[in-house]
């Protein structure tokens, strides 16, 4: 992250102000990344972030101009601002999404994707905060077993054929079976706050006749 940092930033004056909002949102790059499936629904394609973590949601974006093009001279303050932050994110997400891919040598076996899995695309010209994704549909392996081309079902519905080498498995993978379903893990939450709810009275109780 530091190198891009000062490949993208260099020579640049940038006031504390400035500054500081580059480092925010270069912050909220990092925190957007996916990490693992929220669930097992095949239709649901969430995942789990670090802004999770953060504020309970992933984190967004509003689209904006691309200035990478555009000479510096000529931008004000915050345009050159969201330059950076846009030259931060190509040359980050995609050094992000080539790490992901594991490329071997011949000699050693390489798992092939597998049916239902949430994976990451390889796309040009992607919006800041934005991770083109889809669920495996159909795997299409050559004459020796090896997946070479999927069948990816995008959120809008739309099927489309990718090859391998531009589809990128999440970091964290998880067998379908131990990921509870939407409906699962909701009432996992209701739970846990009812009974939250009945301690916290329990305890309360308790407190009064003590006092009394």
């Amino acid at each position: 992250m530091k190198h891009h940092l000062r490949r993208i930033i260099g020579n640049a004056f940038l006031c504390h102000e400035a500054f500081i909002t580059v480092l925010a949102q270069i912050e909220s790059c990092l925190n957007s990344r996916p990490i693992t499936p929220l669930s097992s629904d095949p239709n649901d394609m969430q995942v789990l972030t670090p802004g999770h973590f953060l504020i309970g949601r992933p984190l967004n974006a509003l689209p904006d101009h691309d200035y990478t093009g555009i000479p510096e001279n000529r931008l004000k303050l915050w345009e050159r601002i969201q330059r950076c932050t846009q030259h931060f994110w190509q040359r980050w997400h995609r050094e992000y999404l080539s790490g992901l891919q594991k490329r071997y040598k011949w000699s050693k076996f390489t798992a092939n994707l597998v049916v239902g899995s949430i994976v990451l695309l390889q796309e040009d010209s992607v919006p800041v905060l934005k991770w083109p994704m889809g669920r495996v549909l159909e795997v299409h392996p050559d004459d020796g077993g090896v997946v070479r081309v999927a069948s990816i079902r995008l959120p809008s519905g739309n099927i489309t054929r990718r090859a391998v080498s531009k589809i990128c498995v999440l970091p964290v993978e998880v067998n379908s079976e131990q990921l509870p379903s939407t409906a699962q893990s909701s009432d996992a939450i209701r739970s846990s706050t009812g009974s939250s709810g009945d301690s916290g009275n329990h305890i309360d109780a308790e407190e009064s006749r003590n006092m009394c």
